[in-house]
């Protein structure tokens, strides 16, 4: 039975020019490249120059991705923005994109603040609106400034965070309805808002006037993060009717290296099939799966046909998956 597929039709990201070593935060506060190293898999992280703010990253990520689908700003239906940095509390950082792009006046932008699990959520209600026939080409952006919410003196979380943005240009496209199609074959989506405190910021517009700090329970999220993904992997490959075995790519949410290692022996998926970006990238939150796409198609890890299955999971808490055919 023929479908509409959401295909990926261009990537793109951005990194800051500024790169924070392990060695370098040893210096800035308790802890060491082999402590960070050993528990995270984190050995560098980028930082936002301080005149760079979200929607300067985003922008670039975008016009990397549009050229790379060759499309114009003329062609876009829609802009969605995944963060938990925007610029400012309102407007939002997709209304920003748009008025620096110089988009047609009339087309929608919203941003969705989903944390980690952010361009999960993002990517599953583009793929809403395209099947429903609302847009034809839309612009999904992850992206991210951690370390403007970063407790520099706490190394628990301070080595944990970076900054940086990936985007995708999707579009609608026929599909037979089968595992064999091209584009997003399924996608899920849940949260647990029992768990609010246990990730985060230690502020808010409402309750303190300040942005805050992240904090974590770190044993908490952890426990939750591994079953949570998995239980979402496990929802998308039965809806596309496809095994563990199927699988080219398992790409994580890249939050650490334990979690992504967890997921990744849970579901047997041989380690040499699981993308890892969080080395070099740190957590950069909702920018991190959209970031590890990109830089993984641009340098032909992840090629044309592949299946790649994205579990995510992030403060709230939020989780979800999706299993892409590019």
């Amino acid at each position: 039975m023929k479908c509409i597929r959401t295909k990926i039709i261009g990537c793109g990201h951005y990194l800051p020019a500024k790169v924070l070593t392990n060695d370098d935060l040893s210096k800035m506060v308790e802890t060491n490249d082999e402590w960070i190293s050993t528990r995270t898999g984190i050995k560098s992280r980028h930082i936002a120059a301080e005149n760079e703010v979200s929607s300067d990253l985003a922008l670039k990520a975008l016009e990397m991705a549009m050229k790379n689908a060759n499309i114009t700003k003329d062609d876009l239906d829609v802009i969605v923005v995944a963060t938990l940095t925007p610029d400012h509390c309102a407007p939002t950082v997709s209304a920003r994109i748009a008025g620096k792009l110089g988009v047609k006046s009339g087309t929608p932008t919203f941003d969705i603040g989903a944390a980690c699990s952010g361009f999960v959520y993002a990517l599953t209600m583009v793929d809403n609106m395209i099947r429903l026939g609302q847009v034809k080409t839309a612009a999904v952006i992850g992206v991210e400034t951690m370390s403007r919410v970063i407790d520099w003196t706490d190394r628990n979380t301070c080595v944990l965070f970076g900054d940086g943005a990936g985007a995708a240009i999707v579009q609608a496209s026929e599909g037979e309805g089968t595992s064999a199609d091209y584009g997003l074959l399924a996608t899920k989506i849940y949260a647990d808002g029992t768990q609010y405190d246990s990730l985060g910021t230690s502020g808010g517009v409402s309750s303190t006037q300040t942005a805050g700090y992240v904090h974590m329970n770190g044993k908490e999220v952890f426990k939750y993060a591994v079953g949570a993904m998995c239980e979402a992997s496990y929802a998308v490959m039965e809806q596309a009717n496809v095994t563990a075995d199927d699988i080219d790519w398992l790409l994580p949410h890249q939050a650490n290296i334990r979690i992504i290692s967890g997921v990744g022996q849970k579901l047997n998926v041989p380690t040499e099939k699981v993308i890892v970006t969080v080395d070099h990238h740190g957590n950069t939150s909702a920018a991190s799966i959209p970031l590890a796409i990109s830089e993984s198609v641009a340098n032909g890890t992840i090629k044309s046909g592949d299946l790649v299955l994205i579990p995510a999971m992030g403060a709230g808490f939020t989780w979800g998956g999706l299993l892409i055919r590019f």
